[in-house]
């Protein structure tokens, strides 16, 4: 299968609720594991499962990845989307031989470069300079051919002044261009990329997406995890569609993402308060999301354009008595999850102390300026500048028209989100 760059088929990973992490190996341990990991994998093609021990219980294991199949060819550029803990950073980790499949196989017929975590792979006490070769040699690369590339990725990071400091004291963005230039610049034969979007400035996402398409140009396959469904768009050819650990649809991508972008439109079952795909320290929580439209307090999920609106978030301290320095940010989405605006207490220096241990966040915003649609709303809840809580695709807020303009026509298409009252005149 000459044209075949990544084989996956019937593909599972399944992990153990509550169960202690693995402690690290010794060399011995870790020579004998890699001796009989050709082993494991045939039983895994095999589908056999050990009968020693007492097997878990169904309600102690969650399915991260459930009889997956697709087949990637040399030279295609593929989107890998879905909701958070569908599934996709399990995939690229397994692809990237990180983690083992419970049950089936992945082939991967290449030297594989991946940047699935700010920083994979990097030793926090190495410099800069020192990642690079370590990396390289982790390629398979020789140093004479890393010599070759060197001036490109420092140049392409842009942490020329920094390449002798210890990464460790590189700041997130530092850290990640520096990864990312690692990854894509030592010629892997097939590149990974997950989530490279979600930090650094727009002039950086610019270049690594630019990156990303000559790497592509030259043949090598491209995987590429997002949430920005315009980037996915524009990039790839087509998308895998993952929900539940499950392949939803994995063809062309405007096909694949116009079914994504619907599915998100449809409300989630599950409370707020139960949702277990929210990041941050979980001190305050998100319990409730509710939003009340114009003067009359019309409550529910739909609000009109132009008219005084306000989003009220509920909220729970879970960890220790008063909290103090707290600030909440709803961010505004499309349904590609292109934002749209930003609405961060700390922009008008509006921080919260002293909250009870329930309560809400009330945010009034005097005219709605969003046209007629569906949005995302993300709430973010920060305390003393640490990430509380960090729910995405929180709440679907539908906008319906009001008569905003005095000709009662609506922006459309390509004519923007935001609504903009403006007056002109000749002179």
């Amino acid at each position: 299968m000459p044209d075949i760059a990544i084989k996956v088929e019937s593909l599972s990973k399944k992990y153990q609720i509550g169960t202690r992490q693995e402690s690290y190996k010794t060399l011995r341990e870790s020579i004998m594991s890699g001796v009989t990991s050709p082993f494991r994998r045939l039983r895994s093609r095999l589908g056999s499962r050990s009968a020693l021990g007492s097997l878990p219980s169904a309600d102690t294991t969650v399915w991260a990845l459930k009889d997956v199949s697709f087949e990637i060819k040399q030279g295609e550029v593929i989107g890998i989307i879905g909701r958070n803990g569908a599934g996709k950073s399990t995939l690229l980790k397994i692809l990237s031989r990180i983690t083992e499949p419970t049950e089936g196989y992945a082939d991967v017929y290449g030297r594989v470069g991946s940047l699935l975590e700010v920083g994979t792979g990097f030793h926090s006490e190495l410099s800069g300079r020192e990642n690079i070769y370590l990396n390289g040699a982790i390629l398979g690369m020789r140093k004479a051919e890393i010599d070759r590339k060197f001036d490109e990725i420092v140049s392409f990071a842009e942490v020329e002044k920094f390449i002798d400091t210890p990464v460790k004291h590189y700041s997130t963005g530092m850290y990640l261009r520096l990864a990312f230039a690692v990854a894509a610049h030592l010629e892997p034969e097939i590149l990974l990329v997950d989530e490279v979007l979600a930090v650094g400035d727009a002039a950086f996402q610019k270049k690594c997406l630019g990156k990303m398409g000559d790497v592509a140009k030259e043949g090598r396959p491209v995987l590429f995890v997002s949430h920005n469904m315009g980037a996915v768009e524009n990039l790839c050819n087509k998308v895998v569609y993952l929900s539940n650990g499950r392949v939803v649809n994995f063809s062309e991508s405007k096909n694949v993402i116009s079914q994504y972008v619907n599915d998100l439109s449809e409300p989630s079952t599950v409370a707020l308060s139960l949702r277990s795909d929210r990041i941050g320290s979980g001190r305050i929580k998100t319990t409730g999301i509710e939003v009340r439209s114009g003067n009359n307090n019309n409550r529910g999920k739909v609000a009109r354009v132009g008219e005084f609106t306000v989003i009220e978030v509920d909220y729970e301290v879970i960890k220790g008595d008063k909290c103090n320095n707290v600030t909440i940010a709803i961010d505004i989405d499309d349904m590609t999850h292109t934002r749209i605006a930003t609405l961060w207490s700390k922009f008008n220096n509006e921080n919260f102390s002293n909250l009870d241990k329930k309560g809400k966040f009330v945010c009034e915003i005097p005219e709605l300026f969003l046209r007629t649609g569906s949005y995302l709303l993300n709430v973010y809840i920060e305390v003393n500048g640490v990430m509380s809580d960090y729910i995405r695709n929180a709440f679907v807020l539908s906008v319906e028209y009001g008569k905003y303009y005095e000709s009662g026509l609506e922006p459309v298409g390509g004519q923007g989100y935001i609504l903009q009252k403006f007056h002109w005149k000749s002179q």
